[in-house]
């Protein structure tokens, strides 16, 4: 081997580790304490497996409409109850995707939506619980650039759907006499990130999401949530709940830009 050839060869060797080390630091760095102490003021983490679990597909087709599910696993028996949880895309530019508030009477035992996915990350579920405690379960899902995702709808289509909601319910398994209802609210929002691109202007969107929502029957709360630039386009909720003889389901949602929508079905005769 010549002296050039040695030297080379040494060159190609430690841009390797130049560049590999940054990797490989990447890959290792996990940022789920730091987000403990931001979301949650450090406070401590009680493992989750029997009381919350979080379903996700550990390889997204589509990493801007990701299906995410939370299902409380509690027993019945079991005298708590969870009172909120924090969804948290661990690698995403805005980790805290949503927290959802449970109405005290409404039993939410299942809640489903779609997120968007940035990275190949952890994702987490906490959930609080009546007895002041948080325990934490989480999924590894593998999916890239979701948040930068061109909108699936041009913006005078997403405009002209602006803030429509519907109401729909679905048949359960149970007896007909039970009050256990599954139901669906869809609400048309471009939900825009801020780091998707105009492919006209080339310049980046302005973030502009649903960050309130607020479900009632009749004057209870059943669910709410608190969202942020994770969830997707066109936020669709799915969740089961205790009906409590309430003819009227209530909705009431509110943008970043200060837009108030509201809407009412009758529960008998859900739809647009």
């Amino acid at each position: 081997m010549t002296r050039w050839t040695r030297r080379l060869s040494l060159i190609a060797a430690l841009l390797g580790i130049a560049f590999a080390v940054p990797v490989q630091a990447e890959e290792a760095y996990d940022p789920w304490p730091g987000l403990v102490q931001d979301i949650f003021n450090s406070r401590p983490m009680n493992d989750g497996s029997a009381v919350i679990g979080i379903e996700m597909p550990y390889r997204a087709e589509d990493a801007a409409i990701v299906p995410v599910t939370l299902r409380s696993k509690l027993s019945p028996a079991d005298a708590r109850r969870i009172r909120s949880i924090t969804l948290v895309i661990d690698r995403n530019p805005a980790p805290m995707a949503a927290k959802f508030e449970l109405g005290s009477d409404a039993n939410v035992t299942e809640i489903s939506t779609r997120v968007r996915v940035n990275n190949y990350t952890d994702v987490h579920a906490v959930a609080e619980l009546s007895d002041g405690q948080l325990y934490v379960s989480k999924v590894y899902v593998k999916a890239s650039g979701g948040c930068s995702a061109p909108a699936g709808k041009n913006a005078e289509e997403a405009q002209n759907r602006l803030g429509q909601m519907r109401y729909r319910q679905f048949a359960r398994e149970e007896a007909p006499a039970s009050r256990i209802r599954e139901a669906q609210i869809m609400i048309g929002h471009p939900n825009n990130s801020g780091l998707q691109m105009d492919q006209v202007t080339q310049l980046y969107i302005p973030a502009f999401f649903i960050n309130q929502l607020k479900l009632t029957q009749g004057d209870s709360p059943v669910l709410s949530m608190e969202g942020g630039i994770s969830i997707s386009e066109d936020p669709n909720l799915r969740f089961t709940y205790v009906s409590n003889g309430a003819r009227r389901f209530r909705a009431e949602a509110k943008d970043t830009e200060g837009h108030v929508f509201r809407n009412e079905w009758d529960v008998e005769k859900p739809g647009t």
